[in-house]
């Protein structure tokens, strides 16, 4: 094994040690940061040859797609470079310190944690708001929340809004009202998986990120207090969403002893008994007038979601880093 290899070896084993997979801080943006203390202080060297994204993914037990937007945010900020059928490797033109500046950098970090310990901040907390400097003249970024419902696409921004930067903004609109004329100047656009051909379709030129949206913790809590003899009625909005959404109901109430699925429009006898002998109904947003046609003994809740965490923490916030290299939109 040639010294080179075996010091990456070795700085590479560091950075598993110290990705933290329970820490308050973004995985992607400790693995950024470990990449590029790496490389700024040498233990990175110029030309090592990096492991492969499914590779690095095993290593440090993070998903590949993790890995890969990652790699892709430093070969963007040119710390990295891909080499077709070759790989990924160090770029010749990565910023390496001057050694006896990165002693006094380190020292600098040592003496900042000791301050932040004595003024109550923890690591992860000061990481989070070192992370969130705009001191460096990064551009802030403007994303769109793009949903179907007023209401829905305002609370799914309000999720997004803590995992955004400080000087980025987000602002939302509803599919419908933007069809014809779509809004322009955005850096990002953010959607529910189930919009994204849509919202690809408005914005061609714009990158699209697709969200997972899960039950959110209200409706994990209504759900759970279900009781399992209940017979239970699940109403969906969208013909397309029915399979989803008793898929979701039954991972998150796998008590249910009696679960029907109804579709808004479906005027049939057989929809209309499933309504009346409900005893529970699960309406999907959009769908609230049903709440106002219960019967005697009836109950009803909404089906409200909310964005994967971790799909925010590992997938959104690359993205920005790489929406940040690039010119803003007009």
């Amino acid at each position: 094994m040639t010294s080179k290899q075996a010091q990456l070896d070795e700085a590479l084993t560091r950075i598993a040690a110290a990705i933290d997979l329970e820490s308050s801080v973004p995985v992607p943006q400790q693995l950024r940061g470990a990449l590029e203390f790496g490389i700024a202080s040498g233990q990175l060297p110029i030309g090592a040859r990096l492991p492969s994204v499914r590779s690095m993914a095993r290593k440090l037990s993070l998903s590949p797609v993790t890995v890969s937007n990652v790699y892709a945010a430093l070969q963007g900020a040119g710390h990295l470079e891909g080499r077709v059928g070759s790989g990924t490797f160090v770029s010749r033109n990565a910023p390496v310190a001057d050694p006896e500046k990165f002693h006094a950098l380190e020292k600098a970090i040592s003496e900042l944690i000791a301050l932040a310990r004595d003024c109550g901040i923890s690591r992860d907390d000061l990481a989070t708001r070192i992370g969130m400097d705009r001191t460096s003249g990064e551009r802030p970024l403007r994303l769109l929340m793009l949903g179907n419902f007023t209401a829905a696409t305002r609370d799914y921004a309000a999720d997004v809004r803590p995992h955004l930067p400080l000087g980025d903004s987000i602002e939302t609109a509803i599919l419908d009202d933007i069809s014809e004329d779509p809004p322009q100047g955005y850096d990002l656009v953010l959607t529910p998986r189930t919009l994204l051909p849509q919202a690809r379709a408005l914005f061609p030129d714009i990158e699209v990120l697709g969200l997972t949206v899960l039950p959110n913790e209200a409706t994990r809590v209504a759900l759970a207090a279900i009781p399992p003899t209940a017979a239970v009625v699940g109403y969906s909005y969208f013909p397309t969403y029915v399979s989803m959404m008793k898929a979701n109901l039954l991972r998150y109430a796998p008590h249910l002893a009696r679960l029907d699925m109804v579709v808004r429009g479906d005027e049939s006898e057989a929809a209309r008994a499933k309504i009346t002998s409900a005893d529970v109904l699960v309406y999907s947003t959009g769908a609230e007038q049903m709440a106002a046609h219960l019967q005697p003994g009836q109950s009803a809740f909404e089906y409200r979601h909310s964005p994967d965490s971790a799909e925010l923490r590992e997938e959104l916030l690359p993205m920005l880093e790489r929406c940040r290299q690039r010119p803003a939109r007009g």
